[in-house]
């Protein structure tokens, strides 16, 4: 999936998320104009061990995609998440256990051992934009998410769900 107008360079510090999503394996090639980044031939993510204080809100994205990891993934240093639209680590912890992973939090920590296979679930957004559109990638691989109360995307993105299945046709 090509990211238009992203760079390494970037100042936005999210930009840095494709460096994790490289140390999982994933091939990510800078070119003219944006990255480019491939999930691993053999589909399957390694986990990691990573700090996401720069990066917060690239935390909900990385959990679900741990969920495609071949190990545990470790985001460290998020607490400031505990007081965003919602506890987003108490929610991560209850919607990914929906799906079958075994999640812990600690105060600013939140370990994802992935399941075997990812079940179907429906999947609550506790009026959270970024829930929605990072439990969206779950349900690419997964046997059946439904999103509910899909339409806070909204207060970012209202046409995510619509972007998201333009990408897909293009992949």
């Amino acid at each position: 999936m090509k990211a238009r107008g992203l760079c390494r360079s970037s100042l936005q510090g999210d930009a840095g998320f494709v460096d994790v999503l490289a140390e999982m394996g994933c091939e990510v090639v800078e070119q003219e104009g944006g990255l480019t980044v491939r999930g691993p031939a053999g589909g399957r993510l390694r986990g990691v061990e990573v700090d996401l204080n720069a990066m917060p809100d690239t935390v909900q994205t990385l959990a679900v995609a741990a969920l495609f990891a071949d190990s545990p993934t470790t985001i460290r240093n998020v607490a400031n998440l505990r007081v965003k639209e919602t506890d987003r680590l108490a929610a991560l912890q209850t919607e990914l256990g929906r799906l079958g992973a075994e999640v812990a939090t600690t105060g600013d920590t939140i370990t994802i051992n992935p399941p075997e296979r990812i079940g179907s679930a429906a999947i609550d957004t506790y009026d959270d934009h970024r829930m929605a559109m990072s439990f969206a990638l779950a349900g690419l691989r997964g046997d059946g998410v439904t999103i509910r109360d899909a339409g806070c995307v909204a207060k970012s993105f209202p046409a995510f769900f619509e972007e998201l299945a333009r990408l897909m046709r293009q992949d």
